[in-house]
């Protein structure tokens, strides 16, 4: 086992098509957790998690009353290895703003030629644009070796 550099962990999370788990706190307090298709964004105010989510989802409204979250991205294969963030996250509805995270998200999941064709289906009013500032990593590869 070793601890991940940013740029492994980077390339990791950030490969393929592995989906992200987010766990958010339902209002009563109990864990609440879901898997997300995201990206990472470098920015000069730090690294992001961008991804979609209903305005009234569970996570959608979890979001909007505590913007905490944490997400692990992880390998299921030998040699295994996990990614995890705590991010804080700040919502936006504007569909402007949304359109072109939305279809980098498409196009990630569901390769170049579709990307367009979901990017519109996610960037509409009642979703939410979610750019979650990472916080805290713990990253560790080959966990099995």
């Amino acid at each position: 086992m070793h601890e991940m550099s940013r740029d492994e962990w980077w390339k990791f999370a950030s490969e393929g098509t592995r989906t992200g788990k987010a766990a958010v706190v339902r209002a009563d307090g109990s864990p609440h957790v879901t898997p997300v298709w995201f990206v990472l964004n470098e920015t000069a105010a730090g690294d992001e998690l961008i991804f979609n989510t209903g305005a009234d989802t569970v996570k959608g409204r979890a979001l909007r009353r505590d913007p905490r979250l944490s997400i692990t991205v992880d390998d299921q294969e030998p040699p295994y290895s996990y990614v995890q963030f705590t991010a804080i996250a700040s919502l936006s509805e504007d569909l402007g703003e949304m359109l072109p995270w939305s279809t980098a998200i498409g196009a990630r999941y569901m390769g170049e030629d579709r990307a367009e064709e979901f990017g519109r289906r996610n960037a509409v009013p009642g979703e939410l644009l979610v750019r979650a500032k990472i916080t805290k990593v713990v990253a560790h590869g080959d966990l099995a070796g």
